[in-house]
């Protein structure tokens, strides 16, 4: 499982460490898309393979799925660590989640997300702040606490 938060920066090359808890679950192949809320996505070969059988079974006809698959699939990029446990992110997925330099990167049970460091700040404040009626929706999706 993947959890916890990460301080990194990316290098003038593009090039941002994976902290070795993530790189022990990752191992040495993963996927990088396009996320939702702006960051990326970084899933473990076994878990992009379980999410592309869930993205088989949506319905070719509908418009959200064509859209939706087209999202994730279309940014999708092999992430190859280095010898210094680097990966590349291109330059498109760094547009994408205004990453420049600092960043954090967050466990989320079968993902690791990144995002630029201002907005997970930003994103956090706002998160804390309502978290009581977040909770509360957590209820109507079956996870009481």
């Amino acid at each position: 499982m993947l959890t916890g938060e990460y301080n990194h920066s990316i290098d003038s090359k593009g090039r941002l460490i994976i902290p070795a808890k993530f790189r022990e679950i990752l191992g040495d192949s993963f996927v990088i898309t396009k996320g939702l809320d702006n960051c990326l996505f970084v899933y473990p070969d076994n878990e992009w393979k379980l999410f592309e059988e869930k993205l088989r079974t949506l319905p070719l006809t509908n418009k959200n799925a064509r859209t939706f698959t087209r999202f994730f699939l279309g940014s999708a990029v092999e992430g190859v660590l280095d010898k210094q446990g680097r990966v590349l992110i291109s330059s498109a997925l760094r547009d994408f989640a205004g990453l420049e330099k600092e960043v954090v990167l967050v466990g989320v049970l079968d993902r690791v997300e990144i995002w630029d460091k201002a907005k997970w700040d930003e994103s956090n404040a706002e998160v804390e702040a309502n978290m009581d009626d977040i909770a509360g929706h957590m209820e109507e999706l079956g996870l009481g606490i």
